[in-house]
């Protein structure tokens, strides 16, 4: 934590341990569409900035920024809930959102919510996929770069650490993940189903990322006539386009020659969208308007959305593919209440404990207090062995010293509350395995 935020609110840095809860904010697929998820999309370059900021402007003693192509969400440590309206602000105030209700699409976590969904987020199991393995790659990422930005130091950093274990789990004991249907996969089958024999079929993929990998290995499967990879950098593309004996090209190029593909699938990191509605339109006069099969795999989104109002233009993003996916959800069900039971016992065994440091402070003050009881009888049998005392006596001072000393405050308790079934005489029966009164 920075010199200036410990300055602001030291008390937060000194009783991590007694003043501390989780919370979590964000939007996902299910809450914002796409045209609001891609306004607060934190590409990976600008995280650790995004994280930094996130914590010095909502006071968080710990903050992670998780951002993906289906949600944004910001987990934090503070002392109280007041933090999430912060954090709520602070999103509402990003340059990309302003002008928009953006808080009608924020859900807000608490106590048990927080893990509870950070594990089911990491298993897959809220993924518009269910059980895509990209999301715990980019959950990993979030955390170092959270690391790397000095946002991690406590139960925080325990919560995600134990996240990576319970996906591992759930991915190792469930069905989960494995009849995963990739976005990737998904274009690749729709392509097929619109053009019928792909091997007449030529193939643009915009991007060297893990997505446009991915739709490389599934669109060579169908044996297109033509792959291009198009990238910004030339030799990213050159090394991919090798890998499946396609061509390449230069972004530069896309608009000289996007005429000749039938299918075009991107995913690139740009800020602003790389194809519009008039490169489609002049494409498809080229064509003598055969149809054009896109797919906008990018958050932000790579393609303009008027391109779905041309006619012959079949455009799908990420929001229209999942839904397309999600038809086939009923099949596994069974693996996702599998996944549920062990993602609640392991919920459960993290709350408790997040409970259990809320005990460290007073477990720390009882055993100063003991050892305060200790000093003081030890010095006053020192004492009297210096006197010339009996040892024996001596030992039975100091016992019959120690025994009043720390029975002291429970006797005054149990004998101001009266009642032998109140609550301090019951919690002193459980705490000292006393038999209770019938």
């Amino acid at each position: 934590m920075s010199q200036s935020l410990e300055g602001k609110c030291p008390e937060n840095r000194r009783n991590w341990v007694s003043q501390t809860a989780l919370f979590a904010l964000g939007l996902n697929y299910r809450t914002a569409p796409i045209e609001i998820r891609e306004r607060v999309a934190f590409p990976a370059a600008a995280q650790r900035d995004a994280v930094d900021a996130l914590r010095r402007a909502t006071f968080a003693d710990e903050a992670t920024l998780v951002s993906t192509c289906n949600r944004t969400e910001l987990y934090l440590r503070a002392p109280h809930a007041d933090i999430l309206d912060r954090a709520a602000n602070w999103v509402a105030d990003l340059p990309s959102v302003r002008g928009l209700d953006i808080r009608s699409h924020l859900y807000r976590l608490t106590g048990a919510e927080v893990p509870r969904h950070a594990f089911r987020m990491a298993s897959g199991l809220d993924s518009m996929i269910l059980g895509e393995p990209q999301v715990l790659g980019q959950v990993k990422m979030a955390v170092k770069i959270a690391n790397d930005a000095n946002t991690l130091s406590g139960p925080l950093d325990r919560l995600f650490q134990e996240t990576f274990q319970v996906a591992k789990t759930v991915r190792s004991q469930t069905a989960i993940g494995t009849t995963s249907v990739s976005m990737a996969a998904a274009s690749a089958k729709l392509a097929s189903r619109l053009f019928g024999d792909m091997r007449g079929v030529r193939v643009l993929l915009i991007g060297t990322g893990e997505m446009i990998q991915l739709a490389a290995a599934h669109f060579a499967a169908f044996h297109p006539q033509q792959i291009v990879v198009a990238n910004r950098t030339l030799a990213k593309a050159e090394a991919l386009a090798e890998q499946f004996s396609a061509q390449s090209m230069t972004l530069d190029e896309v608009p000289l020659r996007i005429h000749d593909f039938d299918v075009v699938i991107t995913s690139t990191a740009s800020t602003l969208p790389i194809i519009g509605k008039g490169m489609i339109e002049r494409a498809l006069r080229q064509r003598r308007r055969k149809p054009m099969f896109l797919v906008d795999l990018a958050v932000p989104r790579d393609i303009e959305a008027e391109v779905r109002d041309i006619e012959d233009v079949y455009l799908h993003t990420l929001d229209s593919l999942g839904r397309i996916i999600e038809q086939n959800l009923s099949t596994r069900q069974a693996a996702i209440a599998e996944a549920d039971l062990i993602i609640e016992k392991h919920t459960n065994e993290f709350m408790r404990w997040m409970d259990a440091r809320k005990s460290v402070p007073l477990i720390q003050q009882l055993r100063a207090k003991a050892d305060d009881y200790r000093q003081l009888e030890l010095e006053r049998a020192q004492k009297m062995l210096a006197r010339g005392d009996d040892p024996l006596k001596v030992l039975e001072a100091l016992s019959h010293g120690l025994t009043n000393k720390f029975l002291h405050h429970p006797l005054m308790a149990l004998k101001s509350g009266g009642d032998p079934k109140a609550p301090v005489s019951s919690l002193v029966q459980d705490i000292f395995q006393l038999d209770k009164p019938n």
